[in-house]
């Protein structure tokens, strides 16, 4: 005659036969087959596709929020002057976390080097140069958890490759040792328009020149370090180069020694500030800047930043600035995401 337990798992009389007896410590408890094969089989399935489907729904309804640290100079202020209304202007939900370590013309040597003040001394003033004179960098990268931290080289040493070493390495190390979560990434600047004056001096020969050289230099520390590379420098070329977006032009030509208030050259097709009439007391002074990006500069690069980071396409989103027409925001945006299909380099761009 068969004998009949309780199963302390099914809460259901059973007969004995089908049960296992396992002992934990001095207590005896029976358990059914029947419970031991849904507990280790489908219990683990269920599990899963509970575990799947609140994933699927949480992250529907939550937007990725990422938190970035950007590590440099007036370059990296171009990048990122765009990038929050870029996030929030995205079709998918994003959210951003902005933090700015940056000094005006700042390379690697000299971020190492207020580092390294702090390092010895931290009351010394020298070794907080970041957000007024305030913060010093070890500050920064503990004031948050940051996702990502972004190194560049100030722009005129950014094409010479000896300018980078040992300085960068050092840089990496420092913020590794004080944000380890942190991934690490590098800014690729860009070239300066092609008038820049300096350009056919032993600066360096030409735009090509200097876009060239960046592009080694910058692609030879990456290897080094094991990063990737946030491509500005390429998607500002790639926009030279478009048919799509055009030429700058005639601008190149103007002789500003010459030039006249109010007159400016056509410069509706520059990535870079270039010429502009500023005040001076009672007279007016005509200024140059072929280093730095205007508005449509800004808008592509922080449409790169935007994919990168996010993975977002920045085609269709919805933030375009006041100072910039729609269908040219469309332009920049494909030219952003179209760079993504390329790979590194002059010779594969248009």
């Amino acid at each position: 005659m068969s004998r009949v337990v309780f199963c302390t798992k099914c809460n259901e009389v059973q007969n004995i036969a089908d049960h296992d007896k396992s002992r934990y410590g001095q207590r005896v408890e029976f358990y059914c087959l029947a419970y031991k094969t849904m507990k280790y089989e489908r219990f683990p399935l269920l599990i899963l596709l509970l575990f799947v489907f609140l994933t699927n729904v949480s992250s529907a309804q939550s937007p990725k929020h990422l938190k970035v640290l950007a590590v440099g100079n007036s370059f990296s202020e171009d990048a990122t002057t765009w990038l929050p209304q870029l996030v929030s202007g995205s079709a998918v939900p994003c959210q951003l976390t902005l933090g700015k370590a940056s000094i005006g013309g700042c390379d690697f040597t000299r971020h190492m080097r207020h580092a390294d003040i702090h390092e010895t001394d931290p009351a010394d003033p020298e070794g907080r140069p970041y957000q007024g004179k305030t913060k010093s960098l070890k500050e920064l990268l503990q004031s948050e958890r940051w996702d990502f931290v972004t190194i560049q080289q100030a722009s005129p040493k950014s094409f010479r490759p000896e300018t980078f070493r040992p300085d960068a390495k050092r840089l990496y190390d420092y913020i590794k040792k004080y944000a380890p979560q942190a991934e690490i990434v590098i800014h690729q600047t860009w070239a300066y328009r092609g008038d820049e004056p300096r350009f056919g001096t032993d600066f360096c020969p030409s735009q090509e020149a200097m876009y060239r050289g960046l592009c080694g230099a910058y692609a030879g520390l990456a290897e080094e370090l094991g990063c990737r590379l946030i491509r500005g420098g390429d998607a500002m070329e790639s926009a030279r180069r478009s048919p799509e977006w055009g030429d700058v032009g005639d601008c190149l030509k103007f002789d500003g020694k010459k030039a006249e208030y109010p007159f400016l050259p056509d410069q509706s097709r520059s990535l870079n500030e270039g010429y502009s009439w500023k005040r001076n007391n009672d007279q007016w002074e005509l200024r140059y800047d072929g280093i730095h990006a205007n508005v449509a500069g800004d808008y592509l690069l922080g449409c790169v930043w935007l994919e990168f980071f996010f993975g977002v396409s920045p085609v269709g989103n919805s933030f375009v600035p006041e100072k910039l027409q729609a269908e040219d925001a469309a332009i920049l945006q494909r030219i952003a995401h179209e760079l993504g299909k390329r790979p590194f380099g002059l010779s594969e761009i248009p």
